[in-house]
């Protein structure tokens, strides 16, 4: 369906007056351009992330499964970190389709994509975490983690982590599903003009989608304190003379977490600052500086969202240097 300027300027004024959103300045804030740039760029960078991702991903898997030896905590977790990151590219292919046609695949699959992309998010960073403190009580304490080499505490572990992440993922399966909106329009690259869209949201549910978002931001602020701690510490460990620790494996375990905080930080700030829009709260009720949260949004998605295709890279460089 095709809307005219004056269609788009009504929908999104009875849109902004249905979450009680009152812009600043006396004008509709029309966001075409940035929903344009959405659609023109993020189908093309989330297809090469998928390639490459799949590709780098499961030779990861691969190879820890070959070569290496999964009785350590390390190695298994290393290997569920692969499959959080295959899981969480599984979600990619269909996100690139919304952005090109608004969500036309009905709703069970707006729940279930969402769930698993989430699934794959919230286990990735708990793997991360459990990995940084692995490593950090066998600098630190080295007699506290001989318990924590057998293989059934590692695989116990894994279970467990599956399960608050299916668990933090259920939300989004319950409360996300298809909705019509004229306020949102996407860019047709074939004919320049704008349609209107279905979308896959948190639909009339404002305080769940608000609740989604500080869960992520919950998750990954705990996450990066206790990574900042323990490499702190385990930094300092590292520049004794007398340090007998594997560096290479610290080493790796390092650059792949600070890999994901570099890429989820942009991320987690840009959801948090559009989540104070919801809650009309100057200045960020202004129109322009709504229009650029919105491009660092979905900017720093497309960052955020490369580093499953990253770890890879990073492992096999590591594990050849």
């Amino acid at each position: 369906m095709k809307v005219t300027e004056n269609q788009y300027d009504k929908s999104i004024t009875e849109e902004y007056d249905y979450y009680n959103i009152t812009y600043e300045t006396s004008d509709i804030c029309i966001k075409k351009n940035a929903i344009q740039f959405a659609t023109a760029i993020t189908p093309i960078i989330f297809f090469i992330i998928v390639l490459f991702s799949c590709v780098g991903n499961t030779l990861v898997i691969w190879v820890l499964v070959k070569y290496e030896n999964l009785k350590s905590l390390t190695n298994t977790f290393l290997l569920n970190l692969a499959l959080s990151d295959l899981i969480f590219t599984f979600g990619l292919p269909f996100w690139a389709y919304y952005y090109m046609y608004g969500w036309t695949l009905g709703d069970p699959a707006c729940k279930a994509v969402n769930f698993v992309f989430y699934t794959g998010y919230y286990s990735s960073i708990i793997f991360l975490t459990v990995l940084t403190i692995h490593r950090y009580m066998a600098v630190v304490h080295p007699m506290s983690v001989v318990m924590s080499r057998k293989s059934v505490h590692c695989y116990m572990t894994a279970i467990l982590i599956w399960i608050i992440s299916l668990c933090a993922a259920i939300p989004q399966a319950r409360f996300n599903s298809v909705v019509h909106n004229d306020a949102d329009v996407f860019m047709d690259a074939q004919n320049n003009s704008t349609t209107a869209v279905l979308l896959c949201d948190f639909a009339g549910q404002i305080n769940w989608k608000l609740s989604s978002t500080y869960r992520q931001n919950s998750f990954f602020i705990i996450a990066f304190v206790i990574f900042a701690f323990c490499y702190t510490v385990i930094l300092g460990r590292l520049l004794r003379p007398t340090s007998h620790t594997s560096r290479k494996e610290v080493h790796l375990i390092f650059f792949i977490v600070v890999f994901f905080f570099l890429g989820w930080g942009p991320y987690n700030v840009a959801i948090f600052l559009d989540s104070l829009i919801s809650w009309n709260i100057s200045p960020f009720t202004d129109c322009e500086l709504s229009k650029s949260i919105d491009y660092l949004m979905y900017v720093s998605r497309m960052v955020a969202f490369s580093h499953c295709c990253l770890n890879p890279v990073i492992y096999g460089l590591l594990r050849i240097l």
